[in-house]
């Protein structure tokens, strides 16, 4: 039997039906301070957006939800749902779990491709001629 999720010792659905104010009291002082300053016009907007679509989602329409906002703090009603981030090239599919309540959108789209260097070709480098060609 899997083990329930708890979020500093509540239950999904208790931190769903908490107010934003008691939520935003048991956040990390970072994100408390950041909620408690206010939400910027493009988190209120994403913010909307993502009430939209859940909306939508009840009345079986599915919705694509694409943001630049990697600032936001992810809330317990974003919980199940799919939000695209830009990671400054594209964007990237973020399907948000219990587990990243308290978290940033950023923190899942990697904003840098890992380096994975080739074999030296022809003219790459003056000891690539005495690498063997097959």
């Amino acid at each position: 039997m899997p083990k329930e999720f708890r979020y500093r010792g509540y239950t999904i659905e208790q931190l769903q039906t908490m107010s934003m104010d008691e939520f935003i009291s048991i956040l990390p002082s970072r994100q408390r301070r950041s909620l408690l300053r206010g939400l910027s016009p493009e988190q209120r907007t994403l913010l909307t957006k993502i009430r939209q679509a859940k909306v939508a989602m009840a009345q079986g329409k599915r919705m694509i939800i694409k943001t630049h906002c990697r600032d936001m703090i992810i809330l317990p009603e974003m919980v199940g749902m799919t939000i695209h981030v830009h990671n400054g090239k594209e964007f990237v599919p973020v399907e948000i779990t219990p587990e990243m309540i308290g978290h940033y959108l950023g923190e899942f789209a990697i904003t840098n491709k890992p380096v994975k260097h080739g074999t030296p070709g022809i003219g790459a480098s003056r000891s690539s001629m005495y690498v063997p060609l097959k």
